[in-house]
């Protein structure tokens, strides 16, 4: 019986000794082994992205940085602005600018600023956007890079890193004070097709010779090899712009970029400067406020 009694007990001794053992290793694994503790953070888990900021289809104020279309060039008289029929923030009740859209025409004549230049190019955006910066808008609206490309010859245009160089530091401007301020990026326009629209007009023509955009428009009755590819030369580069504004634009998670809208918009006559036959008119400034007002008061990009 004893003999018997004491195997009992080393049985009973065997079995608890696995049995701690078993314990321990199991709260050893869950501390601090190669499992992970239950409910605890696995090796699968990432965090969260940060949700997207919803775009704001109906800002309360706007400021324009750009060129000569956003100041109405010769969509009124002979090598003149005409700010009042500007697509972005023009008074003019046919054109119904951009502002006049959105924010009413008495909000919009108290809320809207251009600070666009004719003659500007990307290297001059970085300043317009720190004057647009002061207004503290809730919305800016960018059309700038034909300047760029209408040059005095093809060879004198701005290199494509120089113009991404600018247009970034122009977008870093902004940020720097305004990280919620959103912007609208218009597409560069399909300066060939200009051309093409207006070299049948005479006196466009002879404005053209003043000096207008040369790069593309000198000589415009000339289609010979190297007239064509002069011309292909500066549409193409326009065509590397507008994958530049897409690109730097589609990093900012407050940026707008139109899809190429501009560029692919066919103006016709009606649509062009009775001066000189390249610059939008009153109505071709109404069919850009279109466009803009299009995109910005989506939900999303429009494709």
């Amino acid at each position: 019986m004893r003999n018997r009694r004491h195997r009992s007990r080393a049985v009973v001794a065997v079995a608890t000794a696995a049995l701690l053992g078993t314990t321990a290793l199991t709260a050893c694994d869950a501390q601090g082994g190669n499992s992970s503790a239950p409910g605890g953070p696995s090796a699968h888990d990432k965090p969260s992205p940060k949700p997207t900021p919803a775009w704001d289809t109906s800002p309360r104020s706007m400021a324009a940085v750009g060129d000569s279309i956003t100041r109405g060039f010769d969509a009124c008289s002979v090598l003149s602005d005409c700010p009042e029929v500007s697509w972005a923030t023009g008074t003019d009740g046919e054109v119904r600018s951009l502002a006049t859209r959105l924010l009413g025409k008495q909000r919009a004549a108290s809320h809207s600023w251009n600070h666009a230049k004719t003659g500007a190019r990307m290297a001059d955006l970085p300043g317009q956007m720190e004057q647009a910066a002061a207004e503290r808008p809730e919305l800016v609206t960018v059309m700038a890079g034909a300047n760029d490309a209408c040059r005095s010859s093809a060879a004198a245009m701005t290199p494509v890193a120089e113009f991404r160089a600018g247009f970034e530091e122009a977008m870093r401007t902004l940020r720097r004070s305004l990280p919620k301020t959103q912007v609208y990026v218009a597409s560069v326009p399909d300066l060939k097709r200009l051309w093409s629209q207006g070299r049948s007009n005479p006196l466009g023509k002879q404005v053209w010779k003043l000096g207008i955009c040369s790069s593309m428009l000198a000589d415009p009755d000339d289609v010979d090899t190297r007239a064509t590819q002069r011309r292909d030369e500066v549409r193409d580069r326009v065509v590397a712009y507008n994958e530049v504004l897409k690109d730097v634009c589609e990093k900012d998670e407050r940026c707008r970029y139109d899809g190429g809208a501009v560029f692919d918009y066919r103006f016709d006559g009606d649509q062009l400067s009775h001066w000189d036959w390249f610059h939008p008119s009153k109505n071709g400034q109404s069919r850009l406020a279109e466009l803009a007002y299009r995109q910005v008061t989506a939900r999303k990009p429009v494709a």
